[in-house]
């Protein structure tokens, strides 16, 4: 009977698959898009960060020197595998932005002030 047949392969090989909503996380596809702040010394000293997967995983992002606000780097293979090829993954895209400090010393005033006065 070709109607059991297609009923027993169907509860065989059809499953559910749960998605958790994760707001840090935008999917295209295989792809994701993320953004972390680093603090305005890194993004101008350079140096690194820790980049946390979707998986809970982290990755050490080295940040080059002189980095502007807003760059995005892509962390190749770290993204959702691939429903039809699990072998295959998408990248991760990660944008920094820039977390300014919230109190300045009277020190630290002057020192922003002499590297603005410098230019």
């Amino acid at each position: 009977n070709d109607t059991a047949t297609t009923e027993i392969y169907t509860s065989l090989f059809v499953g559910s698959v749960n998605v958790y909503k994760d707001n840090r996380y935008q999917r295209e596809g295989n792809d994701l898009h993320t953004s972390v702040n680093v603090d305005l010394y890194t993004l101008l000293l350079g140096g690194k960060i820790k980049v946390t997967l979707v998986d809970g995983r982290a990755l050490s992002l080295n940040v080059p020197a002189e980095t502007q606000n807003g760059r995005t780097f892509r962390l190749r293979a770290q993204g959702l595998p691939s429903l039809r090829d699990s072998t295959v993954r998408g990248d991760l895209f990660v944008k920094v932005q820039a977390q300014l400090p919230t109190q300045l010393s009277e020190k630290q005033r002057e020192l922003v002030m002499a590297l603005r006065d410098s230019n």
